[in-house]
């Protein structure tokens, strides 16, 4: 227990650095590759090498519908709707903002939690932390924090990635706590797999399809994403929420846009004003405050067997 507890720690530090340097290989792939196929190829690629992994190690992959369904549903919530909105967004958003944009993650969780029977709740200096990150955040959206960028489709841009972090943590709640006994590759690997298919039919739908090409850059980036972004940091943020709290597990939506920034600063040229600086150090000092301060659980809700039934 205590080793798997260490290894978690080990996973979560993958996603914040992995994912803190995807959202610059995004910015790079959309030069040549529309957002919705670009996300499905990725996940759908990156969901069956995870199976492939999964069936070569002897796990049991699921088959039984209600499974099937739920994992679908939790890939929808997490691919379909919140890594699509990043990607979508990133096409008017500087990487860098992006990954400060997301960084309300933290928020949502702990809204989500608050409504979920026997919960976690957080006491008032975790509650100020959060404020405060995502005080920082607005200030994002003024002209001054975002700079050259500001729009009107960078406000509707920065809209949409507050819905997909959003989706992101419901779905990430669902996946810890509705889906049982599958193993976790397997069950990473579906979630891709299923949040890939169903963003790709939308995009050959709506015409994206002549506008997949590649050069070398992009699939270099596409590539990047799959392997890295997909194969190795998603199945690490599984295992990682498998054996962390979900309210500091993401805290990684934190540490990830230090990384973004500086690499949107240090490789695509993207400006630094004083004012989205100032923005990353008020959510930074927000999750001083998130980390210095102790969470509690409310007080349990008993869950009679039947409604345990009907939720999973």
């Amino acid at each position: 227990m205590k080793h798997e507890r260490h290894l978690a720690y080990v996973a979560f530090a993958a996603v914040c650095i992995i994912w803190g340097t995807t959202y610059l290989a995004i910015r790079i792939a959309l030069e040549t590759l529309p957002p919705l196929l670009l996300t499905g190829s990725r996940f759908v690629t990156s969901g069956l090498i995870m199976l492939a992994i999964s069936k070569f190690r002897g796990d049991r992959i699921p088959r039984d519908a209600r499974t099937l369904g739920n994992l679908a549903l939790i890939g929808f919530l997490m691919v379909g709707v919140g890594n699509l909105a990043v990607v979508w967004a990133e096409q008017w958003v500087p990487s860098g903002l992006a990954a400060l944009l997301v960084a309300t993650a933290p928020f949502w969780m702990a809204i989500i939690e608050a409504f979920r029977s026997g919960g976690e709740r957080v006491d008032l200096r975790s509650g100020i932390g959060m404020l405060v990150g995502f005080g920082g955040v607005a200030l994002l959206v003024t002209p001054g924090g975002s700079g050259a960028a500001w729009s009107v489709p960078f406000i509707i841009a920065a809209l949409a990635v507050q819905v997909g972090s959003f989706c992101w943590q419901l779905g990430a709640m669902r996946g810890k706590y509705h889906v049982r006994n599958v193993p976790l590759l397997a069950s990473a690997g579906l979630q891709m797999f299923f949040g890939g298919v169903i963003v790709t039919v939308i995009g050959l739908a709506i015409g994206e399809g002549p506008r997949f090409v590649f050069n070398p850059r992009t699939f270099a980036a596409l590539a990047y994403l799959t392997l890295f972004g997909g194969v190795i940091a998603y199945s690490a943020y599984v295992f990682a929420l498998a054996h962390m709290r979900t309210t500091h597990l993401s805290l990684y939506a934190y540490v990830n846009p230090v990384v973004a920034v500086f690499l949107g600063w240090l490789i695509l040229d993207e400006p630094l004003t004083w004012l989205s600086i100032m923005a990353m150090v008020v959510i930074l000092g927000g999750v001083a405050l998130v980390q210095s301060s102790g969470w509690k659980k409310t007080t349990p809700v008993v869950i009679e067997p039947e409604e345990v039934e009907k939720a999973a």
